[in-house]
């Protein structure tokens, strides 16, 4: 049976990118039959990527078969993998987040979660000198995920490593990494052709603090100012998602990958709290500004509060 990778709901980069990385590997290095796929829609920094380097879309899936071989990529949480994810034949997790438990499998299984600040880098080390014989588009989505998920290094994630296996692939390929990652982030930017419910879920992740679902959502950009301008709208749409996803709030971070800052959207008193406690900040408005706040996984997360 043809073995599925795929990462996490609403597809950013990396969970687009590490599935074509590790596809190639078991395909092409292990001589296993294996197909990357999305939970979703990817986001436009994704699309770019595959458009730029010529890689197809994979297939889009819903759930998973029963007995189905899976590998899991950038995720363990079971919140954000299909529903029938437990039924399914788990061969394998590749990851950089923390534990977060529930996920069962059939057996022993291969487990990677290395403190590193994407899933690609995890990936390009496992694959060791075998990536001598990767296709340059290969190569060009594991340089364009270490490039999202460190934001060309400013994200508080990016560890030596990170940056040195970035700095190797673009050798290799022959790229300017800032020229090329502003090409990347000027896509990432671009969200004009979405409405407010997309944005909202488009890079966003359950999550849970003392009873009370959130759906943590960034938009990172290098224009702050046409997100922020649709603030009044995208307020209004978070009573929605939040009803239809089963939550109980919605959290809107807009990250400013150049001013390395982030702006939080306070549509209500549950909100400013959350800003208050978690952030030490006194909102006075419906934003408020977050200086040096550019990860969800490292800085958001942890310290979210109500």
């Amino acid at each position: 049976m043809t073995t599925q990778i795929f990462g996490h709901k609403s597809p950013d980069t990396d969970s687009t990118g590490s599935p074509i990385l590790w596809a190639w590997y078991l395909n092409e290095i292990k001589g296993e039959t294996a197909k990357p796929v999305l939970l979703g829609e990817p986001n436009t920094e994704a699309a770019f990527m595959l458009e730029r380097w010529g890689l197809d879309k994979p297939e889009i899936i819903g759930d998973v078969a029963e007995d189905a071989p899976v590998v899991i990529v950038d995720t363990n949480n079971p919140a954000e993998l299909p529903d029938s994810i437990n039924s399914a034949d788990i061969r394998a997790i590749i990851d950089h987040h923390k534990l977060v438990g529930g996920l069962e499998t059939k057996g022993p299984i291969d487990i990677t979660v290395r403190p590193l600040a994407c899933t690609a880098t995890i990936m390009m080390d496992l694959i060791g000198d075998d990536a001598a014989k990767m296709p340059e588009a290969v190569k060009g989505a594991a340089l364009t995920c270490i490039l999202s998920d460190t934001l060309e290094f400013r994200s508080p994630t990016t560890t030596d490593h990170d940056r040195a296996v970035a700095e190797a692939l673009s050798a290799d390929l022959g790229l300017d990494i800032s020229a090329y990652a502003a090409e990347m982030f000027a896509a990432k930017s671009d969200v004009s052709s979405f409405s407010d419910a997309e944005l909202l879920r488009m890079d966003s992740k359950e999550y849970a603090v003392e009873g009370t679902k959130f759906r943590v959502s960034v938009l990172e950009t290098t224009a702050p100012g046409v997100v922020l301008d649709r603030k009044a709208s995208l307020m209004n749409s978070m009573t929605t998602v939040a009803s239809e996803d089963g939550v109980d709030q919605v959290l809107l971070f807009v990250v400013d990958i150049l001013n390395e800052e982030a702006t939080l959207l306070v549509p209500n008193d549950l909100v400013k709290t959350v800003a208050e406690k978690s952030f030490d900040v006194a909102p006075a408005g419906d934003t408020v500004v977050l200086p040096g706040v550019m990860s969800r996984k490292k800085q958001i997360i942890p310290n979210l509060k109500v």
